[in-house]
């Protein structure tokens, strides 16, 4: 790769529900005069070695990320940082010890704050090290929900209609309980019959009550779900009924649901604001999509038939709060009934735009994007002139890199191992360079520029985006 000088290094765990949100992140960042890389973070973090000093975009600060920040470190790349889930997170405690790690954020040099809550949290951290910026931005993901940017997605929101017709979104988050791969669950099954179930991913960072307190729970809304989904569809004879699950869910369940019905449908394809612009309501629980919905002015109804307050109010109390709730299928129906007449909107009230301002930063204004790049900036400049790594440093992390890409490659090979390729091509799939280019000129257009980035493909799954 000839680069030389540094760029903005943005990896892409999850396409659908990431890479618009930083492909506007990089446009921005063109614009600025500073390009990025983005593209695969498997890809991005593979080739560490091969870049020079650059600013790297975590999306998260879990301790499992410490070894690679080590090495990116002693390679001379500085690493800046937001948290994907912060901003409907769980309890502080159990959220500290499940998202945040000491030697994660102390290699960290600047984090950007989904709004006041998000940098709240991260100022009562016990670890937190001292002077660390914490700047109140926003995150991309919230600017694509915004007015201005919507229109990106018009095209798909034609295609969505001219599929489905009228229809309600059902949007799950049963992960918890539901993973396709029981390894992502709170809880995997014993090696031996009657055996106490082991701690799943899902589960890290929490202790086994509260744990077992949370897999109950989500079960319970799950078996809910279930039966709720062809009561809708017998209830509103009008409309599609639209099943959204969470990336990670098996759809299974919902599949055999569908088989039984005539008007379900099941889909998480692509990027989930413009299902939203395209429904005409949406239901779920306890999921971060009706913050999304609220920001975009569409009704979102909490269906809430089993009731816990240590996890409705100490975890889910955002997404609750900026829904419509229902506590029975009688009243999910009559709530949707008086959406559908136009009776009803989306929840207005004082305390929920005081909840979604404490929460969500940049719904107006500069973008998010805008605000992080104006950080980055600085941020850039104080890198290119501050000292490299002795070459001693750079050496040990040349070699660590190298390790760690053959060990990581060695481990793709696993099949059914969340660091399968198998895996890692379901979370990021290879995008044509002309699908790329496409993107970045609809953004562009939405942001009144008349000259394109170049945009290069450097790898099958890693693009240069540069004024």
């Amino acid at each position: 790769m000839l680069l030389k000088k540094p760029v903005l290094l943005i990896p892409v765990e999850n396409q659908v529900r990431e890479l618009d949100a930083k492909l506007l992140l990089a446009c921005i960042a063109a614009r600025r005069g500073l390009p990025s890389i983005i593209g695969s973070k498997r890809e991005v973090e593979s080739r560490i070695a091969s870049f020079p000093r650059s600013m790297y975009l975590a999306k998260s600060l879990l301790h499992g990320h410490s070894k690679f920040f080590r090495i990116a470190r002693k390679l001379g790349h500085e690493i800046v940082a937001w948290d994907e889930d912060a901003l409907v997170h769980l309890p502080a405690e159990t959220y500290y010890s499940r998202r945040l790690s000491p030697a994660s954020l102390a290699c960290v040099s600047h984090l950007f704050a989904w709004g006041e809550d998000n940098a709240e949290l991260w100022r009562q951290y016990h670890d937190l090290p001292a002077g660390l910026p914490i700047h109140i931005t926003g995150n991309p993901r919230n600017d694509l929900l915004r007015p201005e940017i919507q229109p990106f997605y018009q095209n798909d929101v034609k295609k969505i209609r001219d599929i489905f017709g009228n229809f309600l979104l059902v949007n799950t988050n049963f992960n918890h309980v539901n993973a396709f791969s029981p390894v992502r669950r709170l809880f995997q099954p014993g090696d031996k019959p009657g055996e106490e179930p082991k701690f799943g991913r899902a589960a890290r960072g929490m202790t086994r009550e509260y744990a077992e307190g949370l897999r109950d729970h989500k079960q319970a809304i799950f078996e809910h779900f279930q039966k709720m989904i062809p009561a809708l569809e017998n209830a509103f004879p009008d409309y599609t009924i639209v099943v959204r699950p969470h990336q990670v869910e098996s759809q299974d369940i919902y599949l055999q649901i569908a088989k039984g019905c005539q008007r379900v449908q099941v889909t998480n394809e692509g990027n989930v604001v413009p299902w939203l612009m395209a429904c005409k309501a949406v239901i779920l629980n306890g999921c971060t999509t009706s913050v999304e919905a609220y920001a975009m002015g569409v009704p979102s109804i909490s269906y809430r038939a089993v009731v816990n307050d240590d996890y409705d109010h100490g975890f889910y109390r955002l997404p609750n709060m900026l829904s419509h709730q229902c506590f029975d299928f009688e009243e999910l129906q009559q709530t949707l009934g008086e959406i559908l007449t136009g009776k009803r909107g989306v929840l207005d009230s004082d305390e929920s735009k005081a909840i979604i301002d404490h929460h969500l930063a940049a719904l107006d204004g500069p973008l998010a994007c805008e605000r992080i790049v104006n950080i980055l900036e600085k941020a850039i400049v104080d890198l290119t002139t501050s000292p490299k790594p002795p070459l001693t440093n750079r050496l040990a992390g040349w070699y660590k890199a190298t390790k760690r890409r053959v060990r990581h490659r060695s481990k793709s090979r696993n099949t059914g191992s969340h660091k399968s390729l198998e895996h890692h091509l379901k979370k990021n799939p290879k995008i044509p360079i002309q699908d790329l280019c496409d993107r970045v000129a609809r953004f562009q257009q939405l942001l009144g520029e008349d000259r394109q980035p170049r945009v290069d493909q450097i790898h099958a799954k890693l693009f240069r985006i540069s004024a």
